[in-house]
C-alpha cells in the first residue's frame, strides 16, 4: 500500500511543483521532496527505490540550501536514471527485467520468448535514456509550464504508448512463433 502511495505522489509531483511555482519558496518545496525521499527510503528495500529516495534527498538539500527551484525539477530525471539502472543491470546479469515480469504469468518461457524479452528490456532502457534527457532539458531550459506538461503528462503518455505498443507486438510475435512450431 505504501508503494502505491509513493507512486501516486511521484506521478503527481510535476503538477504540485508547477502549481507551487512562484507561490512557495523553493526551500519550502524542498521539504516536500525530503518527505518523498525519506518515505521512499523507509517504505522499501529495493535498490532502485532506495536510489530514488537518496536522489530526492540530494536534490532537496541543494534546492533548500540555495533556495532555487531547478533541483526540484530534476526529480523525474532521478526516477528515469534509477529505472535505467534497474533494467540495465538485468541485461548484464540475466534474466532481463521483462523476462522476470513475464515469468510471473508464464514460468516456462520458450527460448524465442527469452530473446524477445531481452530486446524489450533494451527498448525500455532506450526509453529511459531518451525520457531522462528530455526531462533534464525541460528542467534546465524550458518554462515551468513546459516542464510540468512534459514530465506530468507527455512522458506518461509516451510510457503508456510504449507499453501498449509492446503488448500489440508481443501478440504478433507470439502468434508467429506458434505457427512455426
Amino acid at each position: 500500500m505504501r508503494h502505491v502511495v509513493f507512486t501516486l505522489l511521484t506521478l503527481s509531483y510535476p503538477l504540485a511543483i508547477w502549481l507551487a511555482n512562484g507561490r512557495i519558496e523553493p526551500r519550502w518545496l524542498a521539504l516536500g521532496l525530503v518527505a518523498l525521499g525519506v518515505g521512499r527510503l523507509i517504505s522499501t528495500r529495493q535498490r532502485t527505490w532506495v536510489l530514488v529516495g537518496l536522489g530526492a534527498l540530494v536534490l532537496a538539500v541543494i534546492a533548500g540550501a540555495l533556495n532555487v527551484g531547478w533541483p526540484l525539477k530534476l526529480y523525474p530525471l532521478v526516477v528515469n536514471a534509477s529505472l535505467l539502472a534497474l533494467f540495465g543491470a538485468t541485461l548484464l546479469k540475466p534474466p532481463s527485467m521483462i523476462e522476470r515480469l513475464a515469468r510471473l504469468t508464464t514460468p516456462d518461457l520458450p527460448a524465442h520468448a527469452i530473446e524477445y524479452t531481452r530486446k524489450v528490456t533494451m527498448v525500455w532502457c532506450g526509453f529511459f535514456v531518451i525520457n531522462g534527457c528530455i526531462s533534464a532539458a525541460t528542467a534546465l531550459w524550458a518554462s515551468a509550464s513546459a516542464w510540468a506538461l512534459y514530465n506530468g503528462a507527455i512522458s506518461y503518455a509516451l510510457m503508456g504508448a510504449l507499453f501498449g505498443g509492446e503488448w500489440l507486438v508481443r501478440g504478433v510475435v507470439k502468434r508467429r512463433n506458434e505457427l512455426k512450431t
